[in-house]
């Protein structure tokens, strides 16, 4: 085996190896329950991978292929039209089995398969079978977080507030102060540039135009969120949009999600770890987009744009709190000197709302085949956040990479960072 193969198969088994890892603290019970319709039991991400590697690497690569179970196709699909029915999302909880070990055996053999394919595949398949399995990975990667926070919202449904892992020692010193930093803005350039990995939303590279802006040194902490909640900030209409006041009276919305009043006063949230006290130092996070924007309105400033965010970040080498110290809850800005041209935190720790619409940037065309609908499809009706988690892999983290939810939706790791124009800006 050349060394060029040799090395993406101790990448990929080193990626799946994590998936296990990851798993490895739940129970049975833990990864086959599905606590709402949006997340997937932690055992459907391990299958749902495995089946993702076997039907666009080893069913079209190998001759006359037959699926390691006739029935994975059907429970595993996700939302790929072309490749098949599947079994509806929010049932996915209902798939008892197959059970997790039948699951682990699954893993286990595609595992092998893939392994035999990167060693015989024809020289002439060979680039294209590359640029599948890296695909693959980093969908792979994708899914590593979404157990996490899947994970964690089961949990959270549990009243005993049981913990996916033993609390870290509190951190301690004082947060850095919030500042802002200056970015001239003109005539610039974002989306990828074809240099590396990047799914096909990050393209085409093109120009865009920015007024002189300004982005807050830090995300948003918990204490500024608990000054948004003293001041009536989940009461006051004039600071929503519309459909977020209608959510937030509908839904009965006070606080991010997962926090609640403590009976000895103060505010606790649910975290990996169990119950903890709120941390003001503490970026924060589990917020909607429809949060991030009344808060915003509430200091008199702005959210940022995808563009902003993207120019801000170019050039920066990639580092911050990801899975890869460690599942852990986002924790506060420490470092002396920041990350990214002025901004601490710039990568990790949350996802940053941004007030950019996902769609399609110019020129964009949706790939053909099933794995054309991977994002393209799903351009309406979500908004940007940049820069990744503390659950994400620093592997996936690049200037360009876009990440989308619905504006209401809190269970991912998302906070804010704010922005403001310099025209009349307070400083």
């Amino acid at each position: 085996m050349t060394d060029e193969r040799a090395g993406l198969l101790a990448q990929y088994r080193s990626t799946r190896n994590r998936t296990e890892a990851l798993a490895s603290p739940l129970s049975a019970e833990d990864q086959t329950v599905q606590s709402m319709p949006d997340t997937s039991p932690t055992k459907w991400h391990r299958a749902h991978t495995t089946w993702f590697f076997e039907t666009f690497l080893l069913g079209e690569y190998v001759p006359d292929y037959r699926p390691v179970h006739p029935d994975y196709a059907f429970l595993f699909n996700s939302y790929y039209e072309q490749a098949g029915p599947r079994h509806a999302r929010p049932n996915r909880g209902m798939i008892t089995r197959p059970g997790i070990a039948e699951v682990a055996s699954y893993r286990a053999e595609v595992d092998r398969r893939i392994g035999r394919l990167i060693e015989t595949a024809p020289a002439a398949q060979w680039p294209d079978i590359e640029a599948r399995i890296t695909l693959g990975l980093h969908h792979e990667m994708q899914h590593q977080e979404l157990l996490v926070m899947d994970a964690k919202h089961a949990l959270s449904r549990n009243p005993t507030g049981p913990a996916y892992s033993p609390a870290p020692p509190a951190p301690d010193g004082n947060a850095v102060p919030e500042s802002w930093a200056a970015f001239d803005g003109g005539l610039v350039e974002i989306g990828h540039r074809g240099n590396g990995f990047a799914y096909d939303n990050e393209g085409p590279h093109h120009q865009v135009y920015l007024r002189p802006y300004r982005l807050a040194s830090r995300p948003t902490t918990c204490g500024a969120w608990l000054e948004f909640m003293a001041d009536d900030g989940y009461g006051r209409p004039e600071l929503w949009l519309s459909e977020g006041w209608a959510t937030v009276q509908a839904e009965e919305w006070q606080a991010p999600l997962y926090w609640r009043e403590a009976e000895s006063g103060g505010w606790e949230r649910f975290t990996l770890h169990g119950r903890q006290p709120v941390d003001p130092r503490a970026p924060v996070s589990h917020v909607s987009y429809f949060e991030a924007d009344a808060f915003a309105r509430w200091t008199g400033f702005r959210l940022p744009s995808e563009m902003e965010w993207e120019v801000a970040v170019n050039g920066a080498p990639v580092a911050g709190q990801f899975l890869d110290g460690g599942v852990a809850e986002p924790q506060p800005a420490f470092a002396d000197a920041p990350d990214a041209s002025g901004l601490h935190q710039a990568w990790g720790t949350v996802w940053e709302w941004t007030q950019s619409p996902y769609s399609a940037y110019p020129g964009f065309r949706t790939p053909p085949g099933a794995l054309g609908e991977y994002n393209g499809k799903f351009m309406v009706n979500q908004m940007v956040s940049r820069g990744g988690c503390a659950w994400t892999a620093a592997a996936q983290m690049r200037p360009t990479y876009r990440n989308f939810f619905p504006p209401s939706t809190r269970w991912h790791c998302s906070g804010l960072r704010l922005a403001q124009d310099v025209e009349g800006a307070l400083v």
